[in-house]
């Protein structure tokens, strides 16, 4: 949970130190993670949604960094530095690791700045957003019964389609 009252930059910064220190430090439950504002006050459908990007990378932090007889890789560094162009980039290793070990997020954009003003300059939030409309715009796969849903309907304003 956060003391911000949006899903901004103090929501982001609040949200990650909190989580990425919950899990370094063994917890392995954490409720109000994500989605939680002004001191459990408040509830964002969005920040719930940037909070899975946000989790994610939090529980690679947690998961830390492998070393094995592979990660050194002696071999490519000797080929890469000695015979080669002097950098990672191309090389086979490099790219299995960033596959393996970097967390690409569903929501944050990840354009170079061209890129990203050539497609309107998108607003993270206005992202969580457009997600958030689409989730609740499909109907849940976890349902009540129908005369159970229509008890419930007729008794409370509930949002989601029938």
């Amino acid at each position: 949970m956060t003391d911000a009252k949006l899903p901004d930059m103090q929501a982001g910064w609040e949200a990650m130190c909190s989580n990425v220190m919950a899990g370094l430090s063994g917890l392995n439950m954490v409720y109000e993670a994500a989605g939680m504002h002004a001191s459990l006050l408040g509830f964002c459908h969005e920040s719930l949604i940037l909070g899975d990007d946000l989790i994610g990378h939090a529980l690679r932090c947690v998961r830390g960094i492998e070393v094995d007889d592979e990660t050194p890789a002696l071999d490519q560094i000797r080929e890469v530095c000695l015979d080669g162009p002097g950098h990672y980039l191309g090389t086979s290793q490099t790219l299995s690791r960033m596959q393996r070990d970097y967390v690409y997020p569903a929501t944050a954009g990840r354009k170079s700045p061209k890129e990203w003003a050539e497609a309107g300059a998108p607003d993270l939030v206005a992202a969580a957003t457009a997600r958030k409309q689409a989730i609740l715009s499909e109907r849940a796969a976890a349902r009540f019964d129908p005369r159970t849903d229509a008890a419930i309907r007729a008794r409370f304003a509930i949002h989601l389609p029938a």
